[in-house]
């Protein structure tokens, strides 16, 4: 990585300041996020979305299992905007095959299920190391810090379910006048109203995705801060910029 072309100024942060260094970077370049990450999501919610009729926590299930690989996109256009570069959805096309092609599998089955995978996943996606390189590089990056990732996970799985019911909740919230009793036993006893299993599977489903939507991009930022956090602390990053920067 070429430190002197950093746009984020470097230097020893806790991990939860560089958790809020990631949500920086997610609202300073939001723009090239959301454009970029949007139509794959949208791609991908259609698809699970065609499975509801058959079991109705199927689409949830298939886009929370997809969402590290959805992630690789996003992490693409993080490491695009610490160099302060824009990204545009024609330059996330062009790279796709580097970017969500390639450990389908680890992406798929073993790291889905890994506590601190917005941790880890730049030393596979961005640094390309393989085998016992990429398992001695992931262990020293974890040392003294699988607490605080796995914190991380926690935390923003909290938010991900509170904001999903919070989200159906508008439904009663929202609803006209002398009806919020109807809308409560719908959640209880779909099956006996005329929208039935069908439309609360719908409702349930648009709603985690719009979550995902929203959420998933600060998830991947943090975890790519800390990462950051983490090689400044093991390569002296902080002090190699600013001598880069007092002899330019």
């Amino acid at each position: 990585m070429r430190v002197e072309g950093l746009a984020v100024a470097l230097r020893p942060r806790s991990q939860a300041e560089a958790c809020d260094l990631g949500l920086a970077l997610v609202r300073g370049h939001a723009r090239s996020i959301w454009r970029c990450y949007t139509p794959v999501l949208l791609a991908v919610a259609a698809l699970a979305l065609c499975t509801v009729d058959t079991m109705g926590w199927l689409p949830v299930l298939i886009v929370f299992w997809l969402k590290p690989w959805l992630d690789r996109g996003l992490l693409f256009v993080l490491s695009r905007a610490v160099f302060g570069e824009a990204t545009a959805w024609s330059d996330l096309w062009r790279a796709r095959r580097q970017v969500f092609g390639g450990q389908l599998l680890r992406t798929l089955l073993w790291r889905r299920l890994s506590p601190w995978r917005a941790y880890t996943q730049p030393v596979e996606q961005l640094e390309g190391l393989r085998g016992s390189q990429r398992r001695k590089r992931v262990k020293l990056m974890l040392n003294d810090n699988r607490g605080a990732t796995t914190a991380l996970q926690f935390a923003f799985a909290h938010a991900e379910g509170v904001l999903s019911y919070g989200l159906i909740g508008l439904l009663w919230w929202f609803a006209p006048e002398g009806h919020s009793a109807s809308i409560w036993d719908w959640f209880i006893h779909p099956d006996a109203h005329a929208a039935g299993q069908l439309g609360l599977d719908i409702v349930v489903s648009l709603a985690y995705f719009a979550v995902v939507l929203f959420l998933e991009p600060f998830y991947v930022a943090a975890g790519f801060a800390m990462y950051l956090n983490r090689r400044v602390a093991l390569e002296a990053w902080d002090i190699e910029q600013e001598f880069r920067r007092a002899f330019a």
